[in-house]
């Protein structure tokens, strides 16, 4: 089924619930140059992957849950997926991109879990022929599963606790299981707020796939690998009936506003966590705008490049 119905005010504060003993109430911090960030790169995982697995488990038979917990990802859903198990005390594997940052990977391998990495276009595959229906593993997907997406929806209760006057949340956008929570959290308890998603021009993804009503075909060429995932069909019908508006973001901006994130804001953004700031500051920044910072799972490597680039 693609549309989610019935994510009521009630379903998104029992989301909330279930998974509050285990993340953070992430702060909205001011930007440079005006409107808010929301630091999800403070969850216990490095970004806002661990509500969507947290809630996904809880709703999981337990005798099920005990066979373990398999999903594929490139990087972040790895390690919401791997911690999750490791608080429940069962086995994990996940399927990596072999093009994942050392830092996720090692990640997920210091959470006790097993990181399999492949080729993007062996992952590709895997997902396609839903090869995890031979696995002993209770699979997970990192963004499809409505269990998933309704616990990203726990972020709204957030916001609308520190800022309630929100009229517009800016989305980083991968496979668009975040952006997609969080449009169903404000449709059920503030209609009105837009929701709009960001990309990067290193991988257009959604907007071109919108641009030409299918996949468009696109190889990832961009420091934001968290939203590297493949189109899906499933996530275009839902992306299409809930996103406000699209921004693309150029590559070199984005480089730019990781940098400027370290020195200004004295906080650690990967790609993918620093695009909607991106967006904010090109013209989008006011006062009750709030801009998602998804994740900072970030190689030293890679930010020491980019603060002297």
């Amino acid at each position: 089924m693609t549309a989610i119905h019935g994510v009521d005010a009630a379903r998104v504060h029992e989301a909330s619930r279930l998974v509050a003993p285990h993340i953070r109430h992430t702060p909205l911090v001011p930007a440079p140059g005006g409107g808010l960030l929301k630091l999800e790169s403070l969850q216990p995982t490095g970004s806002f992957k661990v509500r969507g697995f947290f809630a996904a488990a809880h709703v999981i038979e337990r005798e099920r849950v005990a066979r373990g917990l398999l999903t594929m990802s490139a990087g972040n859903a790895a390690l919401a997926c791997a911690y999750v198990a490791r608080e429940l005390r069962v086995p994990c594997r996940v399927v990596m991109f072999d093009t994942a940052p050392a830092v996720k990977v090692n990640g997920v391998r210091d959470l006790g879990a097993d990181a399999v990495l492949m080729p993007r276009k062996r992952v590709l595959e895997w997902i396609a022929t839903r090869a995890w229906e031979d696995d002993p593993e209770v699979f997970i997907h990192p963004f499809a599963d409505e269990p998933v997406i309704v616990g990203h929806s726990s972020i709204v209760p957030e916001i609308l606790a520190d800022l309630p006057e929100v009229e517009e949340v800016l989305v980083p956008v991968g496979g668009g299981g975040l952006i997609c929570g969080i449009a169903l959290g404000f449709a059920a308890l503030k209609p009105g707020v837009r929701v709009v998603g960001v990309q990067s021009d290193g991988y257009p993804l959604w907007p071109k796939a919108f641009a030409v009503n299918g996949p468009p075909g696109l190889t990832p060429d961009t420091i934001a690998d968290g939203t590297a995932a493949p189109f899906d069909v499933v996530m275009f019908e839902r992306l299409r009936s809930l996103v406000s508006e699209w921004v693309v973001v150029p590559e070199g901006t984005l480089r730019q506003t990781v940098a400027r994130l370290a020195t200004e804001v004295k906080v650690v953004a990967e790609g993918a966590g620093a695009l909607a700031y991106a967006a904010m500051v090109d013209g989008r920044s006011t006062p009750r705008t709030v801009a998602i910072l998804s994740g900072g799972n970030l190689d030293s490597s890679r930010l020491a490049a980019l603060l002297t680039e």
